[in-house]
């Protein structure tokens, strides 16, 4: 198959044979794998008509499928006319090249795909950025295989001095100018994301941050809508969403949080790819609070929370508080269904994004996380800090008033969470007479019973 072909990975409009291997240790039904390899194709653009499967132990190492299997899959391409082939699998580029030249076909594997789709789709500077470097990681090693213009191209013409020898090969010359553009691209990106940390942190510092993660069409830019003012792009697609979007959640009571909406995750999600997203991940990797979004009706929903859980240790997003969402729930049709969720999940949160049914109990679940737990307590700062003032007025319940001297003194009930809060803005605070960062670990470690008995100073103001 000639480089022409090669350079024209995109499979719009294309008519497209997919193609899945059951190999040792799969456990995914062939059923569920081809369903998404068809979404991911239908994404893309291409339409399907053919589907070839093989069951071996493991795939051959020239041409992936057994001899047999080649000359059928050829067949059927022929047979169907279609112009693309599709994995669902990684192959080697040796693999790639000789089935390309055994079908007369363009093959295309999983992570192909998958850039394919996120090319077509990257719309902010930062994104396009982050495609072609995940393109060129995945194009470099496989240079040698995938073009047949490799030849001798330069030197050993006898046309002066210094033009004589060996020559230079085609490969290292695309060797080189990939290199170049690697650099200059990661260059671009590295100051970008320098702008992306200084926001996420000062974000942080402002607000309790929550971040929407889950498996790709699971609902979450629909329920990021529901819960704000909007704006995300919901579509019943794969990938619909490639950068984060971030909007202000209203909570009720004065309090509220930034809301995250990121790109959703997927089996086998290629490792170049989560590599170059790691700024748009850094959303998610620091949020306080994640709302993981499953898709209740998806038959294949519970290898779809694994494949998040396992994302999010991969991303280094492990640690923070997690409440998990079953979305789509309306879409249930045996109400057993539902108790089998509750059976295994007994505190995940049942919604629908599109009827609007458990919105309110799931807010009110944000809303416990962004306060924390509640205390009254007497808090005194200094007057002068307008900032933390202005959040105790507006974020807590303020019970009493009082100021003496260059001091003011509150008597509040204000969660844990919203006491870091007050501390980001001004450090010098005190907690019932003791200093905040010495005293809130010890009075929040405690129920409301040890403390109303302990001898701690009394919530009162300091005479």
């Amino acid at each position: 198959m000639g480089h022409e072909q090669r350079e024209d990975l995109n499979v719009v409009a294309e008519r497209a044979v997919l193609v899945a291997m059951t190999l040792r240790g799969e456990c995914i039904p062939l059923e569920d794998r081809f369903d998404e390899l068809c979404a991911l194709t239908e994404s893309a653009g291409g339409v399907v008509v053919g589907q070839l499967t093989q069951k071996r132990r493991l795939p051959s190492g020239r041409t992936f499928l057994g001899r047999g299997k080649v000359t059928q899959l050829k067949d059927l391409a022929e047979s169907v006319d279609a112009s693309v082939i599709i994995f669902d699998h990684d192959m080697t580029p040796a693999q790639i090249r000789n089935l390309e030249e055994a079908t007369n076909r363009k093959i295309i594997d999983r992570s192909e795909l998958i850039l394919d789709i996120f090319s077509s789709r990257a719309s902010t500077t930062e994104a396009k950025l982050q495609v072609e470097i995940a393109q060129l990681e995945y194009t470099y090693p496989r240079l040698r295989a995938m073009w047949d213009h490799l030849g001798q191209v330069t030197g050993g013409a006898p046309v002066g001095i210094g033009t004589r020898g060996p020559g230079e090969q085609q490969i290292e010359i695309d060797r080189r100018l990939v290199q170049r553009r690697q650099k200059q691209l990661r260059r671009e990106l590295e100051e970008i994301q320098k702008r992306s940390v200084r926001e996420v942190e000062k974000r942080n510092s402002d607000y309790f941050t929550v971040g929407l993660v889950g498996y790709t069409n699971a609902g979450k830019s629909t329920l990021f809508n529901t819960l704000t003012s909007g704006g995300a792009w919901a579509h019943d697609q794969l990938f619909a969403t490639l950068s984060t979007r971030v909007e202000r959640l209203e909570l009720g009571g004065g309090t509220n949080a930034m809301l995250s909406d990121t790109v959703g995750f997927i089996r086998r999600l290629p490792h170049h790819l989560v590599a170059s997203f790691r700024s748009t991940l850094e959303e998610t990797i620091q949020c306080q609070l994640l709302l993981i979004v499953l898709d209740a009706s998806d038959s294949n929903a519970m290898s779809q929370l694994e494949t998040v859980e396992n994302t999010l240790v991969e991303i280094g997003a492990e640690h923070q508080a997690r409440l998990l969402v079953l979305n789509k729930i309306d879409l249930l049709e045996n109400p057993s269904d539902r108790l089998v969720w509750v059976s295994r999940y007994p505190d995940a949160i049942q919604i629908s994004s599109s009827t609007g049914e458990g919105i309110e109990t799931l807010i009110s679940e944000v809303q416990v996380h962004v306060i924390g737990d509640v205390r009254e307590v007497v808090l005194s700062l200094p007057s002068s800090a307008s900032k933390a003032v202005d959040f105790i007025e507006k974020r807590t319940e303020v019970l009493h008033r009082d100021w003496k001297d260059d001091r003011s003194f509150f008597t509040v009930r204000i969660g844990r969470n919203q006491i870091e809060q007050v501390l980001s803005r001004e450090r010098d605070v005190q907690i019932d007479g003791c200093q905040a960062k010495d005293f809130i670990e010890e009075l929040w470690s405690m129920d409301t019973k040890e403390c109303e008995s302990c001898q701690l100073p009394p919530h009162r103001f300091q005479e």
